[in-house]
């Protein structure tokens, strides 16, 4: 399967299959489409092959031209750089029915929150239900959990989630301490992470969490404006303007690395790429700005005719980040962040995140769900800290959800970069686990492409 497309004034091939990406001229751009359906039916003699894309009317090509653009191309493919099999669905039967360990854990420390962020999917840190903080009882419980189902596996991670975990520090950081005694015993090491609204950081949390937090995650969404319309405290009041110079000293105090501000963008602000370089203009160098996903009906919820604003946001940013890597004044966007040397591992290609197999979601009582974003919907209890997972057969479900069995994801280009999306997503919107979410995997293929454009202006 070949993907072509044209940005910023390069044209980019991508070999979805094998993963190899080609930047290449006019001409060889020209090529490829013509030479596709003929390695497809096996003609791969190169005097065949030329003599078929020379009676192709209207190229602006001398034949000498064409000739060495197609023995271009036969190179190419004979090294497997173009027009590679698809060796992964061979996998599937295999994959499928692999064994599989927990690994991560999203501890819900607090399902409370001091902010009324108006597209929050928790509801204000209620996520359905009651607001409650979760027990060192209960978080012991299912940190002993994760260690006992976690097989062979050395390095587990933890994220201590929310609603608003500060409004919960004490069990954060005894869980922290209680993990840090089941290292040694247990030959395992544990990756913990924080995500917070800031609200409550002070001085004392930031030096634990730079101690014993692997990454932290630092909810902002940009523009003073734009931020303290959806993020707003209960009353009303903004809350940017108390947050911003916490999340600066936290930013410096880890020498900018190991953590990311993290946003959400809506309806209300298609122009989310000035939310991006605001961040950045503010010393950020770990920035993640991400769509919002909401119902139809919320007036902050994207609109059909919104997608082709946001594809020229997505250019327009990844324009921006090239010129400002060569001016030195560069940053990370986690969403153009890929890795085109080795790329994901199979199982990551295939299955993605993991959610309700290797990566489980805990309410404040304990219950298990698949990911965070399931939290509240009962069909999809899987179980809790005492009695361990009761439903394996919803397990299942999420094991076997892979690109394969989504018919939308066989022909997409981006496939192997998103490993199928969001099983949430899918379900909110389409009420399966296996099928996609549309208006995201728009945006995933202009991120993959954007992505891709800014390794090829910066390896020039």
């Amino acid at each position: 399967m070949i993907h072509q497309y044209k940005n910023n004034g390069y044209n980019i091939v991508m070999d979805v299959n094998s993963g190899a990406v080609h930047v290449v001229d006019d001409m060889v751009y020209d090529m490829i489409p013509l030479i596709e359906p003929l390695i497809e039916e096996g003609i791969k003699d190169a005097d065949t092959v030329k003599a078929a894309v020379l009676n192709c009317a209207g190229l602006p090509y001398s034949e000498t031209e064409i000739e060495e653009a197609v023995d271009e191309v036969l190179m190419l493919e004979k090294a497997g750089q173009l027009f590679a099999k698809d060796i992964y669905e061979d996998y599937i039967f295999d994959f499928k029915n692999r064994q599989t360990v927990v690994k991560a854990l999203c501890l819900h420390i607090a399902h409370d929150c001091n902010l009324a962020c108006k597209y929050c999917f928790a509801e204000e840190g209620e996520y359905h239900g009651r607001r409650a903080l979760m027990s060192f009882e209960v978080g012991k419980k299912a940190l002993d959990f994760l260690v006992a189902n976690s097989g062979n596996r050395v390095n587990l991670e933890v994220d201590f989630f929310g609603g608003e975990p500060l409004m919960n520090w004490q069990v954060v950081k005894d869980l922290v301490a209680y993990g840090r005694s089941l290292e040694e015993p247990h030959h395992k090491k544990f990756r913990f992470t924080l995500t917070t609204n800031g609200v409550l950081l002070d001085d004392e949390i930031l030096e634990f969490a730079n101690k014993e937090m692997a990454n932290l995650v630092l909810s902002i969404d940009g523009r003073k404006e734009v931020h303290d319309k959806m993020r707003p405290f209960r009353s009303g009041q903004g809350s940017y303007d108390l947050i911003v110079p916490k999340f600066i000293k936290a930013a410096e105090s880890r020498g900018q690395m190991n953590y990311y501000v993290r946003g959400t963008f809506t309806h209300e602000n298609l122009d989310f790429s000035d939310d991006v370089l605001h961040l950045a203009d503010l010393g950020f160098e770990q920035i993640s700005v991400e769509p919002v996903v909401a119902k139809p009906e919320e007036a902050y919820a994207f609109k059909k005719e919104d997608i082709p604003k946001l594809l020229e946001e997505y250019d327009k940013l990844a324009a921006e980040i090239v010129k400002r890597r060569k001016e030195g004044k560069g940053f990370n966007f986690f969403h153009f962040m890929i890795d085109l040397e080795g790329g994901p591992c199979v199982a990551k290609r295939l299955s993605g995140c993991g959610s309700g197999t290797e990566y489980l979601a805990v309410t404040p009582w304990g219950d298990f769900y698949p990911c965070h974003q399931f939290v509240g919907q009962e069909e999809f209890l899987l179980g809790n800290v005492e009695e361990g997972i009761t439903r394996q057969d919803i397990c299942s479900e999420f094991k076997s959800c892979n690109v394969y069995a989504k018919e939308k994801c066989k022909k997409c280009f981006a496939k192997f970069y998103c490993s199928g999306g969001c099983a949430a997503n899918s379900y909110n919107f389409t009420g399966r686990i296996d099928d996609v979410y549309e208006t995201g995997c728009e945006l995933q293929r202009k991120r993959v492409e954007c992505a891709i454009m800014i390794k090829a202006a910066l390896a020039e």
